[in-house]
């Protein structure tokens, strides 16, 4: 099949693991984030991490647009889903999501009326459908998510559905990446940029890391040969004095971005002042919200919120998965007390998250990880 087979080739897979290999400088050790949790998946899938030399690492990033959500705002959700005459959707991953009380699963056992929708418009037909209840959806997610969610909103306005709110949870990528590298107990190398967020904010918002902090960021997509591929640059750009952005995924992404989808962004949106992360606490400029305009399908103004921040449980170390600092199998609880069948984190929930990923394709220990 086109455009899939070509890019899981194992001989061309071989190839470029002898090339990255040649590109290593003996006796030095690389340390390489992928930023998106679905590069997490692909690497562990296909086992890339065992085609590539032992001195190259590779480390998670906050990358997940489930798992970068706080307890506290995951109380919100449940909370708004409690009120009366409310359905509450939401994207499956989020059901299952512990809050400091349960989950949204939960809730909805409890008598919540709880729907997992595959779009948000999915939750605007639910709301013509249902005229005499509010319904709330939920939206997460990077840059990747968010124009999915302002065009729903531009829809909901256009016909006048008034049962119809937004409960806004949507982050952007660059203010965390900032925070990364401002930390002082994470090392780096170099990145493997976002490929779903670059789809639609491209690849020039990246260039601050090559000019601020002097480390090379390749855009990437998901195949085996993207990710092994992207490496490969990376490492060519440190072995050759360079440090630059560039598009390894230019078969999906523009440099400049999905100029449409970042119009209607701007058009339904604007930054939070400050919005709290899981594991990196409140990073300013991050969120967004509903502008002015479409301040009338905000949920959280039609209804109140607890607002609370909620500490994550003491055994769970998804702030620190999710900034590299460790890996999944460090972590005191994972694959224990800490089963995608029973998550304390984040990390062990989401079809991208890195402990999700290393229990599903069976990176239980350190020796595993550096065989």
């Amino acid at each position: 099949m086109r455009f899939v087979d070509e890019f899981r080739d194992a001989e061309l897979g071989r190839a470029l693991s002898g090339e990255i290999l040649a590109a290593v400088e003996p006796g030095r050790h690389y340390k390489l984030m992928e930023v998106c949790g679905g590069h997490t998946h692909s690497i562990y899938k296909y086992g890339l991490d065992d085609l590539l030399p032992a001195n190259v690492e590779l480390v998670h990033g906050p990358g997940c647009p489930v798992c970068v959500i706080p307890m506290g705002r995951v109380d919100d959700g449940i909370a708004l889903a409690h009120q009366p005459g409310v359905i509450f959707t939401c994207f499956g991953d989020m059901l299952r999501i512990p809050g400091s009380d349960g989950s949204l699963l939960d809730a909805k056992a409890e008598g919540a009326d709880v729907r997992m929708v595959y779009s948000p418009l999915d939750a605007l037909r639910i709301a013509k459908a249902n005229p005499e209840s509010q319904v709330v959806f939920y939206a997460i997610g990077f840059e990747t998510t968010a124009p999915s969610t302002a065009l729903t909103l531009r829809r909901a306005k256009a016909e006048g559905v008034e049962n119809f709110s937004v409960m806004c949870s949507h982050v952007t990528i660059v203010p965390p990446l900032r925070a990364l590298l401002d930390s002082p107990d994470l090392r780096l190398d170099g990145f493997i940029g976002p490929g779903h967020v670059s789809t639609v904010v491209g690849a020039r918002p990246f260039e601050f890391i090559p000019r601020e902090y002097g480390k090379p960021i390749v855009v990437a997509g998901f195949e085996p040969l993207d990710v092994l591929q992207a490496v490969l640059m990376i490492l060519r750009q440190l072995s050759e004095g360079r440090c630059e952005v560039e598009n390894q995924y230019k078969r999906v992404v523009p440099y400049e971005g999905n100029l449409r989808a970042l119009e209607v962004m701007s058009e339904v949106f604007e930054l939070r002042p400050h919005f709290e992360w899981r594991g990196m606490g409140f990073i300013s400029q991050s969120g967004l919200k509903l502008s002015e305009a479409y301040a009338g399908f905000d949920a959280e103004r039609r209804w109140s919120v607890p607002g609370v921040r909620v500490a994550d449980p003491k055994a769970c170390q998804c702030g620190e998965v999710l900034k590299g600092v460790i890996k999944p199998f460090e972590c005191r609880v994972f694959g224990s007390a800490c089963t995608p069948e029973r998550p304390i984190g984040t990390c062990m929930v989401s079809s991208e998250g890195a402990c999700a990923a290393y229990y599903n394709y069976g990176r239980f220990a350190r020796d595993r990880e550096l065989v």
